[in-house]
């Protein structure tokens, strides 16, 4: 491999010469051999269009010429193309403030942009030279590892949630107030305790599917103002040291321009909180896994609705999408269900990250934003995925098997709920606990019974009409 010279305030190290990045990446690179799980790409984009308004907003300012400022938003715009993907090789498991991959971003970003405007950076022009582009007096102006990360990571978020989960989410709930309305007629018994319960309709209990990720969208939707809060302008403790006073505010308006986000940024009114604290995001964390923890739900219950073919509930069909045994021909299994359950404890564990990592702020800075990035956004991809999979191969295709159905509710003793106004608990209860010892159905032992004749059985317990309250 070729090499190339790079300097540093350390010294001297070898880069890869067809590399863009500089000494600081190259011995982060070196250093921090952790683990394959590099620094996310939402991270590097989200990134790339802070650099692109910082460099904007310092030209407006009169701190930055415009061939510099547009040699530096040109080279943002490739990355944000993809043009430069080969060039971020750093790990999440590296320092805390993610200094490493924000300086990565800077080197990039510099040695490009003297590129675009005609040098050689592999030479590097003189420092006076008015193509000479410096990571950190140029690219980096204004800013610092500690306040450009944490708005890295609040740019990413929004703009995921956006792109990702919150589509997600309304299109499986789409889905699940069709079926709620498809099955809005069909009375089966319900559960409670994995034991038999009063009826209710399938379309009922698909509607408290639906809800739930209504629910979970408006807590999602509820974290983002406070997302929305940048901590750029902060500097390198809150202080604004070698910032401009309008520069925050300047540099939030501007990514509003290059993003055309739905939630749009602002300046965090407090840096000291900006860059010490992650608060919002646990907040999001929380919605996330309260989330997880719906779609846990959702697919145990169709499974279990699911289960058989002839042993099991069996209420309800699901698409058959593969061969489900190695060993046992014709299974089919309820696969799309169980990947969501496995995003469900992946996600718990993500939370429990984010909650320890956000609980580390010491003093001016908390040092665990990579591994909070990576959890909160990993959160995000896999329950995005997962719940468009899901939509996509199973809820689209679930059907009522109404035999089944009508037959378990037919069977089923907590019909005789509906006696208790008329003849009261204890008498209700004895009926049933006679017709399960006897192994016989309810009327018959609420005729022999004596407590109630055949048409006031056949009057008061009616499922159709236990399914709401009543006057």
């Amino acid at each position: 491999m070729d090499y190339r010279i790079e300097k540093d305030t350390m010294g001297e190290i070898k880069v890869p010469n067809e590399k863009y990045w500089g000494a600081q990446t190259e011995r982060s690179f070196e250093n921090f051999k952790i683990g394959i799980e590099k620094m996310p790409s939402e991270i590097i984009s989200a990134f790339a269009e802070l650099k692109k308004a910082c460099a904007i907003v310092n030209n407006e300012l009169g701190r930055m010429d415009k061939a510099r400022t547009d040699a530096i938003a040109k080279a943002c715009d490739e990355i944000l193309e993809g043009k430069l993907d080969e060039n971020f090789p750093l790990v999440v498991w590296q320092t805390g403030s993610g200094t490493q991959s924000n300086m990565n971003m800077n080197e990039v970003i510099s040695n490009r942009a003297m590129e675009i405007m005609g040098a050689d950076f592999r030479a590097k022009p003189a420092t006076d030279a008015p193509n000479f582009v410096h990571p950190n007096d140029h690219v980096n102006k204004g800013q610092s590892s500690n306040d450009t990360y944490p708005t890295a990571l609040r740019i990413a978020l929004v703009l995921e949630l956006q792109k990702q989960i919150l589509p997600a989410i309304e299109r499986l709930e789409k889905t699940l107030d069709k079926k709620t309305a498809e099955f809005a007629k069909i009375v089966k018994i319900g559960r409670t305790h994995l034991q038999d319960a009063t009826p209710l309709t399938l379309g009922q209990e698909f509607s408290g599917y639906a809800h739930m990720l209504k629910a979970s969208k408006a807590q999602i939707i509820a974290s983002i103002p406070f997302l929305t809060e940048l901590a750029i302008g902060g500097t390198a403790v809150g202080t604004g040291l070698n910032s401009h006073p309008k520069f925050s505010e300047l540099v939030s308006a501007q990514l509003n321009k290059q993003t055309s986000t739905k939630y749009a940024f602002v300046s965090h009114p407090n840096k000291f909180h900006g860059l010490t604290s992650h608060d919002a995001e646990v907040f999001l964390s929380g919605a996330l896994n309260g989330l997880a923890a719906n779609m846990m739900k959702i697919a145990n219950d169709i499974r279990w609705l699911a289960s058989g073919p002839r042993s099991g509930i069996g209420e309800i069909n699901i698409p058959e999408n593969e061969p489900g045994s190695s060993i046992m021909p014709g299974k089919v299994n309820p696969t799309q269900c169980e990947a969501v359950t496995m995003v469900a404890v992946q996600v718990a564990g993500n939370h429990a990250s984010v909650a320890f990592g956000a609980s580390q702020g010491n003093f001016e800075l908390n040092v665990f934003k990579p591994v909070i990035a990576y959890n909160l956004l990993q959160a995000i991809k896999l329950l995005s995925d997962s719940i468009i999979s899901f939509d996509e191969h199973c809820a689209i295709g679930i059907s009522a098997n109404e035999e089944k159905i009508s037959k378990l509710m037919k069977e089923s003793l907590m019909l005789v709920t509906a006696l208790n106004p008329h003849i009261g608990y204890a008498k209700a209860a004895q009926i049933a606990k006679t017709a399960h010892h006897n192994g016989t159905t309810l009327r018959e032992e609420a005729i022999n019974s004596g407590f109630l004749s055949a048409e006031e059985f056949d009057k008061w317990v009616v499922p159709e009409d236990m399914i709401a309250p009543k006057a």
